[in-house]
């Protein structure tokens, strides 16, 4: 049976028309922490989450990124963790520094929090790229729970997911029925009650191989196909340039003063850091000025 840290693997119930796909964040998982310090219950809902947006992929059309992303007025003000369709994972919290520090129950961040799944692949002909988001109910306590009602509530599509993270992995399980009449009639009643037996310790400590086979043996479970996972940052000098110009030069000017000569931008994702002098600046703008068509030419 396949295995390998930080892969996501695909497999198939036939007799019980279940489709399923697990996943194992490892070096990735740590590599994506490794510039954060959080308290470790956000730790572990940032790595729900990524188990999450690593588990959507699987079976959504998604040519570009999935993010899960959760915003609150409470202690956790953002949440948020993004896969691409290549494979790659990057997350981010950001906490009320004047608030007590959250614990993993969603229903504590009060009842103006937004959780939603974002799907954005690219466009054709140069066009925007193509954005589809669904908002995820928050009268769950734990996103697995939340993620679980919107998929049977607003995709008519019933679920069973479980989402486990400790200080060095995290890990996923998801179960869904297939569309249509596939399977026998009990096969969903008696895949969940199989599922149910599963505890977070397992699901961290069990290779995904060993987690299917324990559950599922009995199902003859069909391996679909596997993807490595790793963490990667989209960040770069020239995004960065791109945002500096966006603020405009009076806003680019300010930060060079405040930082002593340099603006410098740190990436919340990975920890890089940029630094632009007043000399790189001015030559920023100086180029953005010629890129710019001059008015009433056609």
């Amino acid at each position: 049976m396949p295995h390998a840290p930080d892969q996501l693997s695909r497999f198939l119930l036939p007799d019980a028309g279940v489709r399923g796909v697990v996943v194992s964040l490892d070096q990735a998982w740590r590599d994506l922490t490794a510039h954060a310090d959080n308290p470790p219950a956000v730790d572990e809902l940032l790595g729900e989450a990524a188990a999450a947006a690593a588990l959507f992929t699987a079976h959504a059309k998604v040519e570009g990124r999935l993010s899960v992303q959760l915003r609150s007025a409470g202690a956790l003000r953002t949440l948020f963790a993004e896969c691409t369709a290549a494979g790659t994972l990057r997350g981010i919290a950001q906490l009320d520094e004047a608030q007590p520090a959250p614990t993993r129950d969603l229903t504590a961040l009060g009842a103006d929090a937004v959780l939603a799944i974002t799907i954005e692949n690219p466009a054709r002909g140069g066009q925007d790229p193509l954005r589809y988001q669904g908002l995820v109910g928050l009268d769950a306590g734990s996103l697995a729970e939340a993620f679980e009602g919107y998929f049977r509530q607003s995709e008519q599509l019933p679920t069973r997911l479980l989402l486990a993270c400790d200080g060095q992995r995290a890990a996923g399980l998801m179960l869904q029925k297939l569309p249509g009449d596939a399977g026998d009639d009990d096969g969903w009643n008696r895949v969940g009650i199989l599922f149910d037996t599963l505890r977070e310790p397992e699901l961290l400590g069990l290779s995904a191989a060993d987690v299917v086979h324990r559950l599922f043996h009995e199902e003859s479970p069909a391996w679909l196909g596997d993807k490595p996972m790793r963490f990667a940052c989209s960040c770069s000098r020239d995004r960065v340039a791109a945002m500096l110009v966006s603020l405009g030069r009076g806003e680019a000017d300010a930060a060079v003063e405040a930082g002593g000569g340099e603006a410098q931008v740190c990436c919340e994702f990975c920890g890089q850091q940029y630094r632009f002098d007043a000399g790189a600046i001015a030559e920023l703008f100086h180029d953005a000025a010629r890129e710019m068509p001059a008015a009433g030419l056609q």
